[in-house]
């Protein structure tokens, strides 16, 4: 089993969250973003981009290694393109600048993840993440993506991993070329309904 359909069974993300303080925040580094309501509804006719709803928070570096890091947990193979193809890494930056009480969590985990991932990579090869080769960036990513077997050193670090990989897998499968890549037939327009198909119908015992 390859990567891609490795991550295709992995769309269910964590389903409850602990909301750090600000101190905790504080304590790390890393700034808080503290909500001022949710704002009105948005406009459903307008075309919003990246940063038009709240202020974003990577910065170049970060965005660097995010988009690498997104292209190795999904890359571009001969029939869909890659994570950072469909803009994964611009959701991934949303999604934590966002002020909702959830993805405050998400923030902490996946700026500390980030820059784990950038000193890991330094101090092994001496070179950015982005800028490693692809068996360098596995070898990084492999000695993470599995709780159960990485190094005490490490543990934190899968913590990040896995909720980095549901966020990709989240934000690339929710696009019609992920949709695509899966088989989703849904949200498709037809003029006709010719009803459920024979093999269904026998599946379920009502033919």
């Amino acid at each position: 089993m390859d990567r891609r359909i490795a991550i295709q069974w992995m769309l269910t993300a964590a389903a409850s969250l602990t909301v750090h303080t600000p101190s905790a925040f504080a304590a790390a580094g890393i700034a808080p973003i503290e909500a001022k309501g949710y704002g009105p509804d948005p406009d459903m006719v307008k075309i919003y981009k990246p940063g038009d709803v709240w202020p974003l928070t990577l910065s170049e570096p970060q965005r660097r290694t995010a988009t690498a890091l997104c292209d190795v947990i999904i890359p571009a193979d001969e029939t869909s393109p890659s994570a950072s193809a469909v803009g994964v890494p611009d959701f991934i930056d949303e999604w934590v600048s966002s002020p909702y009480p959830g993805q405050k969590t998400d923030r902490k985990t996946i700026l500390e993840g980030l820059e784990w991932i950038e000193a890991e990579s330094q101090q092994r090869f001496k070179t950015s993440f982005a800028e490693l080769q692809p068996n360098q960036q596995y070898a990084i990513c492999d000695d993470i993506c599995d709780s159960t077997q990485a190094k005490p050193e490490h543990k934190k670090a899968t913590t990040f991993f896995k909720r980095y990989r549901d966020l990709t897998a989240g934000g690339y499968y929710t696009t019609p070329e992920g949709m695509k890549d899966i088989g989703y037939r849904g949200n498709i327009p037809s003029a006709t309904f010719d009803g459920p198909p024979i093999e269904a119908l026998k599946h379920v015992g009502l033919a």
